[in-house]
């Protein structure tokens, strides 16, 4: 309620002290345009190194959780393995005589 109360206080303070201030900003403007260039000649050189070291920080997350979900499958893993070993040349895992 009271930000509605103040609003036509500072709407009116706003627009003076921006006219007031507008020519000093039209004075500072080149040093502003020149923080833009600036801006935007660092995060043309920071940009790409960003999104490499993003790309290999996902890369490492994959790798750590599939690592994560295959370790405690390994014993089953080793023991599928086993088997396999073991029934592959017997006679009765052939189907074909031969």
């Amino acid at each position: 309620m009271f930000y509605l109360l103040t609003l036509p206080f500072r709407l009116f303070f706003c627009l003076l002290f921006g006219l007031i201030f507008l020519p000093f900003t039209i004075l500072f403007l080149p040093f502003i345009i020149l923080r833009l260039i600036l801006k935007v000649a660092v995060a043309l050189f920071v940009l790409p190194i960003a999104i490499v070291t993003g790309f290999i920080g996902v890369m490492i997350a994959l790798v750590a959780v599939t690592f994560a979900l295959l370790i405690p499958l390994a014993p089953f893993i080793v023991i599928g393995i086993c088997v396999w070993l073991l029934t592959r040349n017997s006679r009765a895992a052939t189907a074909i005589q031969g």
